[in-house]
């Protein structure tokens, strides 16, 4: 989380930068585990956004879509997802373009579901 919200602020110049955060109660199994559901996190920011056909590199590493850009290696993203990934989760990009922000969504699974006060 702390590399997604780090790159969300290196690329929103003025603006927001936006955390939310939801439990999602749904049994789920990883790795021969049953977990009792996932902690869904996005972040979202008003920054220089990605067109839809530069999207598809972002989680490889090294991969730059500003060749020009100086903020960041390239290496954001791809680190975020492998760690992701090997929690059992899933991670997602969404922008609608250039200029327009972004939002990067992403689930781990829960070893027990937070109790009620």
């Amino acid at each position: 989380m702390v590399n997604l919200v780090d790159n969300a602020i290196n690329f929103t110049d003025e603006g927001d930068v936006i955390i939310q955060v939801e439990i999602i109660e749904r049994n789920i199994i990883f790795q021969n585990q049953n977990f009792p559901g996932l902690l869904q996190i996005q972040v979202i920011d008003t920054g220089i956004g990605v067109s839809p056909e530069d999207q598809a590199r972002l989680f490889q590493p090294l991969s730059k879509i500003r060749q020009s850009d100086r903020r960041g290696l390239g290496l954001g993203l791809a680190v975020s997802a492998r760690l992701v990934e090997a929690m059992g989760g899933s991670i997602h990009f969404y922008s609608a373009g250039e200029g327009k922000g972004s939002t990067v969504t992403f689930t781990v699974p829960l070893y027990e579901l937070p109790s009620s006060a």
